[in-house]
């Protein structure tokens, strides 16, 4: 699997909620980060493994639902930061579910703005696909690291390693 394929989909998984199945698969994922070849991608990467074993999955899921789940400020549905224009919401949610769906993907159990799931699909495709959805969403993702470094969540390095990410696509 190429290097953004592999980071997009451990950071996908990292941003999931961190339920039964996610703690049995926590291993596993922190063994792909051995394919991840950019040494900061993959060194971020590690620290936030790091960092969930050190809080321990109870105390990691609490925070995770008080950061995602209680707040609308941080919550991972890329639309809801701005919702002063609700046309330009609505659009912007066909815009992300046609993107799915373009790609043979439809997803059924969440909204097409859901960060993890756009993360999950931007790594099945090939570079120039990978980009063109990540632009898509890039103010969303600026957006939402702005508001995860105001409330001091270490999440955020992980949307630092999706935009570094999109800047060597852009790149290459």
């Amino acid at each position: 699997m190429i290097d953004h394929s592999k980071t997009l989909q451990i950071i996908s998984y990292l941003l999931e909620y961190p339920d039964a199945e996610w703690r049995e698969e926590f291993s596993l994922y922190r063994q792909m980060l051995g394919e991840v070849s950019v040494p900061q991608n993959r060194d971020a990467l590690a620290e936030f493994f790091d960092y969930v074993e050190e809080q321990g999955f109870a105390a990691y899921e609490e925070e995770y639902v008080r950061s995602f789940d209680f707040s609308q400020n941080t919550n991972l549905y890329l639309t809801m930061h701005d919702r002063t224009d609700f046309g330009k919401q609505a659009n912007e949610m066909v815009v992300f579910k046609q993107m799915f769906l373009d790609h043979g993907f439809d997803i059924t159990n969440e909204l097409p703005d859901y960060l993890p799931a756009i993360l999950e699909l931007a790594s099945t495709l090939d570079k120039r696909e990978t980009f063109t959805v990540l632009a898509f969403a890039k103010q969303k993702i600026e957006l939402l690291r702005d508001r995860l470094i105001k409330a001091k969540l270490p999440h955020v390095f992980l949307l630092d390693v999706v935009l570094t990410v999109m800047t060597r696509l852009e790149e290459q």
